[in-house]
């Protein structure tokens, strides 16, 4: 086999992970609210789907009694 000549991986590696993590620290850490607008629609989704909208319904509006709201 032919040795090839290897790319410096640091400096690709950082590249892809700067476009493939929008919303991140510099610790690597996400953002709450990136987190929570990247997992919500999945969430909706699912509970549509496999019939959880009408249990989340009863049970915020539980909540929402005891509340007092």
């Amino acid at each position: 086999m032919a040795h090839t000549a290897q790319r410096p991986a640091s400096r690709t590696q950082g590249r892809l992970a700067d476009l493939a993590a929008p919303g991140t620290r510099p610790g690597g850490r996400r953002h709450p609210l990136v987190a929570a607008v990247m997992v919500l629609p999945l969430a909706v989704l699912l509970a549509v789907v496999f019939g959880g909208a009408e249990a989340v319904i009863t049970q915020a509006s539980s909540v929402a009694g005891l509340l007092g709201l």
